[in-house]
Parts: C-alpha cells; structure tokens; sequence
C-alpha cells in the first residue's frame, strides 16, 4: 500500500509535536524559535551527558568522535532572526526537523557503524563496502567552467571548483538527505551553467524548469499618469532542483555513486528528484543514482534505533 503523501509543512507539524511530546516526557532540556511556526530545539545537557534531538547511544559515538562532535557546532542560517532564550544560540543540529539529525542519528550509531565496520545489511542495502567510513559534511568539489590564475610562474592555470557540500560520504557513495525541506532549491539558467560537466551529464533542455511570474500590480489610481505604475518585471524562468544537479555534478566528476534519502511520505521531493533524473545522458551513469526513504532505511537498523525513528519522527520500516 503507498503511502500517504505529505507536504513539507504537514511532516513538520507532526515533527514538532512528536518532539514537543518527548521533550516533556524526557524532561530533555528545550525550547521553541519564534515565529508563526515555531520549530522545537533541544539542547546539550552536561549531566548526563545527553541531547534530546539524539538516541542516547547515536550521541555518545558523537561525543567520542572529534570530527562528528564539530558537525553539532554548525549554526543554523535562520538563529540570528529566529532565537530562542537569551542565552542559546541554536545550532542546525538541534531542530527537531533537522534532516543532518536524522542522518547522524542513524549513522553514528553503534549498531550501525561500530567505529570500524558498518552493518552488514546497511551496507548491503546502500551496496557499499561495510569498510566504508561514514564522513558528514564533505566538500569533494565541483568543477567549474572557469580557470584560476595561480601565482607562481612555473603552474598554469588551475581548475575552480563550487564547494558543495555533501550531507554524507560512505566510500565512493555521496547522500543527501531531506526531511522538512520545501524543494531541491532553484536557481537562474546562468548559474546552472558555470559548471564544466553540466552538458556532458545532462541534456540541460530537459532539466526542470520552474516559471516565476512577478507579483500583480494594483490598478492604475491615475490613468492620466503612466508612472504610477511602473512595468510589471518580466516572468522568471528559474532551474529546479539545483542542489540535486550540483550533488550529481560532484559525484560524477568523483567517480561516484549518490543516493537522495527521504521520507516516504514526501512524494513531491520524490518526484523532483526523479525529473532531476530524466535528464541525465549516461543510461550506465544513471544506474548509480539512486533513492532510498528513511522507511527502507530503517528496516534494516537495530530494533532500537527502529523504536526510536518510530516514536521521534514517525518513521516506521
């Protein structure tokens, strides 16, 4: 039976309810931002050693692993408008819709990957080798069209590279992971276009395509003055899923494999993904792209990771 289709603000709801719910049951340290729809945050708390956005021993790996513990210190864009209590500044990791939580949540636990090997039905599942090291974070870069002068005389011209980041490396596979996010994101034809491997990997007049028109102007309240109002700008025709062609982009130029994980429920961020997919040239290049919803996931994870990804985010294998 499919499942339900969710849009972005439906599954947040539901998100910050779960987590409101556990945050009280759990006595976890937490607060919610401002603003119309509030998200919930939780916090570090020092004694015990505990985060309300984790499982107890997903947070304990990232404790004891420096390159992890830096990823909870990434800000988040909106806690400079959007702040909590006086004296928090939230970071990214601590929303309850955090789709990066959710990825180290899994990853970073013990019986998922036990500091040397990954599970073997999680590698199986994601066809990687269980000696894979999970990496968050990465920014294995994008070739651009453009060259870069270098100081010294004896080195010509070196490559430019977009630092995009990719939320997950295991090996030779590049993930994505999604949550709450309303889109892929878009962008203008010219940026789209900087990029050295765009025509080699993608046929661009099949890329997706989203027409942004001008909000309308009011009625002229002086025919007699053709100033008042002013030509309406012309519509804009913008490129959709930009980040899904840059991450393709990068694991192409890496020779590598990329997967987008998302939820079940979202099939509009299936659905973009796949038309992102449609326009790649390569048949062969295309059989390492992939898609695999946190549904799946779970059902190859721990029995109490599953419990866990059940109550917190609704996620059921």
């Amino acid at each position: 039976m499919p499942s339900p289709s969710w849009t972005a603000s439906q599954l947040r709801h539901d998100l910050n309810a779960r987590a409101a719910a556990l945050a009280r049951t759990n006595a976890s340290l937490h607060d919610l931002s401002s603003g119309g729809s509030p998200t919930v945050l939780f916090g570090r708390e020092e004694e015990p050693a505990r985060h309300g956005n984790f499982h107890p021993d997903s947070y304990a790996c990232i404790c004891a692993t420096p390159e992890w513990l830096r990823r909870l210190a990434k800000p988040h864009t909106a806690s400079r408008r959007s702040a909590a209590r006086h004296d928090w500044r939230w970071m990214e990791l601590d929303s309850a819709c955090s789709s990066d939580a959710l990825l180290m949540n899994i990853f970073c636990h013990p019986g998922v990957f036990n500091g040397t090997r990954l599970a073997e039905p999680v590698a199986r599942l994601l066809n990687v080798d269980p000696s894979a090291v999970p990496c968050f974070g990465a920014r294995p870069g994008v070739p651009l069209r453009v060259l870069l002068k270098v100081r010294s005389s004896k080195k010509g011209p070196r490559e430019a590279l977009d630092r995009t980041e990719i939320d997950l490396t295991l090996g030779t596979l590049f993930l994505e992971a999604k949550l709450t996010e309303s889109d892929f994101q878009t962008a203008a034809p010219a940026l789209v276009e900087r990029y050295r491997d765009l025509e080699e990997v993608f046929d661009p007049d099949r890329l997706p395509r989203k027409v942004i028109a001008p909000p309308t102007l009011p009625p002229n309240v002086d025919p007699d003055d053709p100033t008042v109002n002013l030509p309406a700008r012309p519509t804009r025709i913008r490129i959709a899923g930009y980040q899904l062609i840059r991450n393709v982009l990068a694991a192409y130029a890496a020779n590598a494999s990329f997967c987008v994980v998302c939820d079940a429920r979202r099939h509009d961020l299936i659905d973009a993904w796949y038309a992102v997919l449609s326009a790649v040239r390569s048949p062969s290049f295309a059989t390492r792209l992939k898609l695999l919803t946190w549904q799946e996931l779970a059902a190859v994870l721990p029995r109490d990771l599953q419990d866990f990804l059940s109550a917190k985010y609704g996620i059921v294998a």
